[in-house]
């Protein structure tokens, strides 16, 4: 059995569909991990989810902050934004299965019988892995309860931007949310910032990426999305970035995992 994680498709569902191809992926013994962001600004993320969905429990998918706002659009909540291309998923004539499936994702994978993680942005400093896997639980508990739109409808928001001052249940799913799915930067002491998107040798002083300050344990790994201007280089040791960029003309990256070879496809985007 070989494990593979994919980073950000963002709908470029012929790039995905390439590398599956190319890695001679197996539905009846491969893996593959999804690092978030199924959806949204890429031309096919209808494609995608029922490729994805239809690969059953050899896909292990975390939710990104896309995949949570087509939840909240799909739901009534939020307007799809001006540069997503999501009208033929959400005319789709399966979309309420897909929705279904999808709010099913956790947001965070974790291998069986190893220390390696997954989530969509990564691990807030303000916290340890099983610190963020517990949380991780019951975000999930919160978005696939009965109150699920509740939940969707409060996850919007900048606050709290330190774990020591998520002091209710609001407070804690939010900030969650938001290190789980939104989170690149981090003031010094570890705060979250939402305002910066570029890489580090672009970012303001005041500002260093989140991996600077995380120390995972011995033994533990972790692996990444979101940030497509890192370009998949990443210098902390056994922090892996994935969103290389493929739906804004870059490639779409696969690692298969315990070999570390990476695979590459280039953007079909003109």
């Amino acid at each position: 059995m070989a494990v593979y994680f994919v980073g950000d498709i963002q709908g470029c569902y012929s790039e995905l569909d390439a590398l599956l191809t190319k890695v001679g992926f197996s539905n009846n013994c491969d893996q593959l991990y999804v690092a978030g962001d199924l959806v949204a600004r890429g031309p096919n993320s209808l494609e995608t989810l029922r490729l994805i969905k239809s690969l059953g429990n050899s896909a292990k998918v975390v939710l990104g902050n896309h995949d949570l706002h087509l939840l909240a659009v799909y739901q009534g909540i939020k307007k799809v934004k001006k540069q997503d291309h999501l009208s033929a998923l959400l005319s789709a004539p399966d979309v309420a299965d897909l929705m279904h499936w999808l709010i099913q994702q956790p947001l965070i994978q974790k291998l069986p019988n190893e220390e390696v993680y997954m989530s969509h942005a990564g691990l807030s400093p303000q916290w340890t892995p099983q610190q963020a896997f517990e949380q991780a639980k019951i975000a999930h508990q919160h978005l696939t309860s009965s109150a699920s739109n509740t939940w969707l409808s409060t996850m919007y928001g900048e606050q709290p931007t330190s774990w020591t001052d998520a002091n209710d249940e609001l407070g804690r799913f939010r900030y969650t949310i938001n290190s789980l799915t939104r989170m690149r930067y981090c003031f010094a002491d570890g705060s979250l910032d939402f305002s910066c998107k570029e890489s580090p040798s672009k970012a303001p002083k005041a500002l260093s990426p989140w991996f600077e300050f995380q120390h995972i344990p011995e033994n533990t790994q972790w692996v990444f999305g979101h940030w497509a201007a890192l370009m998949g280089h990443c210098p902390a040791k056994d922090i892996y970035a994935l969103d290389t960029g493929c739906v804004w003309g870059q490639h779409l990256t696969m690692l298969r995992w315990h070999d570390k070879k990476l695979f590459i496809e280039q953007s079909h985007k003109n």
